[in-house]
């Protein structure tokens, strides 16, 4: 089943990428739209600070809060890791 749309497009694109980038979005929550989860949540990716993501339906500063989840996604230290160690297999 589909998840339901960010109501504003700038929020809805850093979805996007969180979930081309296998992170889960589910909609729901007590004041938050929903929240995306790190698909690693290993003790090394920030020692799980970083692993839960809120996404807020009406930010402040809407640009900023897209990214900042853009920057969170493409932070991921294991995903980094994982990049670097196929790049260095690649090179091999």
């Amino acid at each position: 089943m589909a998840r339901a749309t960010h109501p504003k497009k700038e929020v809805e694109e850093a979805l996007q990428r969180a979930e081309d980038n296998d992170w889960r979005v589910e909609v729901g929550g007590s004041h938050a739209w929903g929240r995306i989860y790190c698909p690693y949540n290993d003790q090394e990716c920030r020692c799980g600070e970083f692993c839960i993501t809120s996404v807020w339906s009406t930010p402040k500063n809407l640009g900023n809060h897209a990214r900042q989840l853009k920057r969170v996604v493409d932070n991921c230290t294991t995903h980094q890791k994982q990049q670097a160690d196929s790049d260095e297999a690649a090179k091999d």
